[in-house]
């Protein structure tokens, strides 16, 4: 039993883990704390929304935050001001998580794949289409931020493309939030309720539809070859 579990819960299982749960558990501490402290946040100076910046940077690339809460927080308090610090944060955490992953896992994932002939046929026909998968994945907000850099990385996918695909599938994703988060007029109402708007609604809907139709069509493709 205790080998079995030793075989299970390897280095990138353990990841896979902290990589869904922490994120949670503070980006929950943050939506708190904003509430809680919504004057003195909206009284922020340009050198403190920096330093927020930065911290708010770590905790990403660390897997300790989620990017959409984030989003909602900076557009509530900088409106559009907010695009760059958030691609810069978004940028951040798949760059690190990537190169975490390949250090702890030395591409034994993507061997060990590979010595099943059929899913190796597979990955490979996913390969030549990864930018567009890793893009349609990145824009489902269904999925996992962190989790879905982890697997990417795990699967032996490029680093240009994942970054790549990561940046174009978080674009139309950030900007909602942080439209949502500029137009709304109480912060408390905006974290409980993000998805509140009739508009807001059918964007996020229209993006999962989007998303789901891109995954299935890469790989309906990859599986007829």
């Amino acid at each position: 039993m205790t080998t079995k579990l030793r075989q299970i819960l390897t280095g990138p299982a353990l990841l896979g883990i902290l990589l869904s749960a922490l994120p949670v558990l503070m980006s929950s501490y943050i939506t708190y704390y904003a509430v809680m402290h919504e004057s003195q946040i909206a009284a922020f100076t340009a050198s403190q929304w920096a330093l927020a910046t930065v911290v708010c940077s770590l905790g990403c690339a660390f897997a300790l935050m989620l990017p959409t809460p984030l989003a909602l927080i900076f557009g509530y308090f900088l409106s559009w001001n907010a695009v760059l610090p958030l691609f810069i944060i978004n940028m951040a955490a798949i760059l690190l998580v990537n190169l975490v992953v390949r250090r702890l896992d030395h591409d034994r994932v993507r061997r060990m794949i590979e010595q099943n002939p059929k899913a190796a046929r597979v990955l490979e026909r996913i390969r030549e289409r990864e930018l567009q998968f890793i893009f349609f994945a990145k824009l489902s907000p269904a999925l996992p931020f962190s989790l879905t850099n982890m697997v990417f990385s795990l699967s032996g996918a490029s680093l240009r493309n994942i970054l790549l695909g990561g940046f174009l599938g978080m674009v139309p994703r950030t900007l909602l939030a942080i439209w949502t988060g500029a137009e709304a007029h109480h912060i408390r109402t905006l974290l409980d309720n993000p998805n509140e708007g009739s508009h807001t609604q059918i964007i996020v809907i229209v993006l999962l539809v989007v998303s789901m139709a891109g995954l299935i069509s890469v790989l309906s493709k990859a599986m007829a070859k």
